[in-house]
C-alpha cells in the first residue's frame, strides 16, 4: 500500500466515524448520550435581540460551532406568576403557553411530547419545536420552562434540527452552572 492510499484509507475512516457520530447526534441514542456535557460549556453572553413585552427583557448567549457542534443561540428569562403555583408546568399545553417561542414567531409546533426536565431544584418541561420565521428560513428551537413557586425560568435554544437533544444538554448543563442559578435565584427572588 502506497502513501497516498493508506491516507485515503484514514480518510474514509475519519469520514465514517464523524458519519456514525452524526447519526448519534440525530437521536439514535447511546451510552456517551446520557451523560451531560461539562457546565464550561463555552456560552458568550450576546445582546438581548427581541422587542420588549410585557415580561421584559433576558439574558442571550450564544455557542459557537467549535464548542458546541454547532452554532446555538440560547435565551433565558423570568416570567413571575405565570405557572400554575401548585403544579408548575404540567404538560405540554402549558408549556406551549408559558415557553418564549413567540418571540419568534406565533406560528409554532412542537415535534415531540414534551418530556420532564430539571435544574437544580427547579423541575419543569422541554419540547423541541419547528418555528415558522416570517421572511426567513424555518428554525428549530428548544423551548424549556422551569417551575419555582409561581414564576418561571424560561429557557429557548435555538439550534439546528438534528442538533436538539445536544442543544438540550448543553443549556442544561450551561442553566445548572453556578452563575447562572445565582442570576436566575435573584431574578425568582429566592
Amino acid at each position: 500500500m502506497n502513501r497516498r492510499s493508506g491516507g485515503a484509507l484514514v480518510a474514509l475512516g475519519l469520514v465514517a466515524a464523524l458519519m456514525l457520530a452524526s447519526g448519534l447526534a440525530a437521536g439514535q441514542s447511546s451510552a456517551a448520550d446520557a451523560t451531560p456535557p461539562p457546565a464550561a460549556t463555552m456560552w458568550t453572553e450576546i445582546r438581548w435581540p427581541f422587542r420588549i413585552d410585557e415580561w421584559g427583557t433576558g439574558r442571550a448567549f450564544a455557542c459557537k460551532a467549535v464548542d458546541c457542534g454547532s452554532d446555538m443561540a440560547l435565551y433565558l428569562r423570568v416570567k413571575a406568576g405565570s405557572c400554575n403555583c401548585a403544579t408548575g408546568v404540567a404538560d405540554d399545553d402549558d408549556l406551549d403557553r408559558v415557553a418564549d417561542l413567540a418571540l419568534f414567531s406565533d406560528s409554532f409546533v412542537g415535534l415531540a411530547a414534551g418530556r420532564p426536565v430539571a435544574v437544580d431544584d427547579m423541575a419543569g418541561r422541554s419540547r423541541p419545536y419547528q418555528v415558522s420565521l416570517p421572511l426567513w428560513r424555518s428554525q428549530t428551537a428548544v423551548g424549556m420552562v422551569l417551575h419555582a413557586k409561581c414564576d418561571a425560568l424560561v429557557a429557548t435554544v435555538v439550534a439546528d434540527r438534528d442538533r436538539l437533544a445536544a442543544a438540550e444538554r448543553n443549556a442544561l448543563a450551561f442553566l445548572n452552572a453556578a452563575p447562572v442559578l445565582r442570576w436566575a435565584r435573584t431574578e425568582l427572588g429566592s
